[in-house]
């Protein structure tokens, strides 16, 4: 809840647009030498030499994609820059800048203003970002937070959604299906609370769904290790909208099919045993829950024996000749095609 009746309130309309963007960015340092100019002219001036700019933006409107009785403001901040970022990251491109635009309703003092900026400057400390522009306004409805990503990448590096060849093999970082069920589990104590309001929900077996849910990491790791071992992904995407769909992208924007073994799918304990406890399958969990932000991407097969020990990496599957579609081959051995049922904002 973002209403403490404890707590000082000071009305955002005492500071004014200028007053509140200065005093909300104070503590933002440049830590890019791209950055020549930041915040506090009228636009900010970068210099990215002989690099190509990537550029990325996201929109995040609240009681479409948050939920604020559960989602901590600070969380919000933090979170708001990954889905960014991760976006920047999918290109294999070193995230550099964001600018920040929000809309906030009246209901909003500027302490909880503070308290999402706050989440943002962790981010932007934790991932190297500097902040360089934004703009705020009122809203009639709620919270409305804009984000935009710049980052740089050499030109032989960039890695696109359409690259993929058949035989090449489908790699997926991290595990997959936890944000969903951490945004079930969060769901399923908000109508215990709507009930009784004295209730305190124990958490504490759910810390890794709830925490991929409300605090995400944006997989700048992955593309270190690439780059590390030498390894230049074909294709690449973040999983944003679910296993399923981001697959179906890469095989549309490839022209290539697909075969994704459902034994191959990394899944979390937790994962396991709460799809058990909330009677869902963890298969279809993974292929459709979405928010995940790891790292979707095809190698060929002669780099196999670069990813194959790697903790950190899972081989799923491989790409296929258009002709064969994309599919899920089961544990029994069955072929499934895939469908796209992941996160749609435009019908959900």
């Amino acid at each position: 809840m973002i209403e403490d009746k404890n707590q000082a309130r000071t009305s955002i309309s005492e500071l004014g647009e200028f007053k509140l963007i200065k005093h909300l960015t104070q503590n933002f340092k440049i830590q890019q030498k791209s950055t020549v100019i930041g915040i506090g002219d009228d636009a900010a001036v970068l210099d990215l030499k002989d690099k190509k700019a990537l550029v990325t933006t996201d929109l995040l409107i609240e009681g479409v994609h948050f939920d604020l009785s559960y989602m901590p403001l600070k969380h919000l901040g933090y979170k708001a820059v990954m889905v960014n970022l991760s976006d920047v990251y999918a290109m294999n491109g070193t995230a550099t800048q964001i600018t920040v635009s929000i809309a906030v309703s009246n209901r909003f003092p500027l302490e909880a203003v503070e308290e999402l900026y706050e989440g943002i400057h962790l981010a932007c400390s934790s991932y190297n970002i500097d902040l360089v522009g934004g703009d705020t306004t009122s809203s009639v409805t709620g919270l409305v937070i804009s984000i935009t990503a710049i980052g740089d990448i050499n030109q032989e590096d960039i890695v696109c959604r359409n690259g993929a060849k058949p035989n090449d093999l489908l790699v997926v970082s991290g595990d997959l299906g936890a944000a969903y069920l951490g945004l079930q589990v969060l769901e399923r104590e908000k109508k215990v609370f709507e009930v009784n309001p004295n209730s305190q929900p124990d958490l504490s077996i759910y810390s890794y769904l709830v925490e991929r849910q409300l605090k995400p990491e944006a997989r700048k790791d992955i593309v270190k290790l690439l780059k590390d071992l030498k390894v230049k992904p074909t294709s690449m995407i973040d999983i944003s909208d679910g296993l399923s769909s981001e697959i179906l992208h890469i095989c549309t924007e490839s022209k290539v099919g697909c075969d994704l073994y459902e034994e191959k799918i990394p899944l979390d304990p937790q994962v396991i045993s709460t799809c058990e406890e909330f009677e869902l399958n963890s298969t279809t969990i993974a292929l459709s829950g979405g928010e995940d932000y790891e790292l979707l991407f095809t190698v060929a097969q002669e780099d196999f024996p670069k990813i194959k020990a790697n903790p950190h990496l899972t081989v799923i599957g491989h790409m296929t000749d258009a002709s064969m579609g994309a599919n899920l081959v089961t544990r029994a051995g069955q072929k499934i095609g895939l469908t796209a049922q992941g996160w749609n904002s435009l019908k959900n």
